[in-house]
């Protein structure tokens, strides 16, 4: 079985059919199971708030049960994993978002799943599957 760390992006990409959101069909629908899928709260909160802003609170609370629908597993973050991501965000330009991200997927031994090219920088350090 293979981790993969959904982050906002591709979450967004999958909620309004965005290009490459087949991939993430592709990774609920594995009928063999074979894809354990992760997403960290933080990058949860972050497209709830981004639905909220852009399309408001009805659309927001429709992701909230839409998401429960699927089978991903939310990581709650503890310390660690906020030292991991604050290291991140220490040494490379990236939202501190996108460090939680690329921290639950190391720290999880998971692929990162996105299509932001801003994880460019951190390809030597975690492993990521593009849209």
């Amino acid at each position: 079985m293979k981790n993969y760390v959904l982050d906002s992006y591709s979450i967004i990409a999958y909620f309004e059919k965005d290009a490459g959101y087949e991939k993430i069909i592709d990774l609920l629908d594995d009928p063999d199971d074979n894809a354990y899928l992760l997403m960290n709260l933080v990058n949860w909160g972050e497209v709830y708030y981004i639905t909220l802003r852009e399309q408001g609170p009805d659309k927001a609370s429709l992701f909230e049960k839409n998401f429960e629908k699927l089978p991903i597993d939310l990581v709650y973050p503890d310390k660690q994993l906020i030292r991991n991501a604050s290291k991140y965000k220490a040494y490379n330009a990236l939202s501190y978002a996108d460090c939680i991200a690329a921290a639950t997927a190391k720290m999880n031994d998971s692929v990162l799943m996105t299509g932001d090219r801003e994880f460019e920088k951190l390809e030597k350090e975690i492993t990521i599957d593009w849209l």
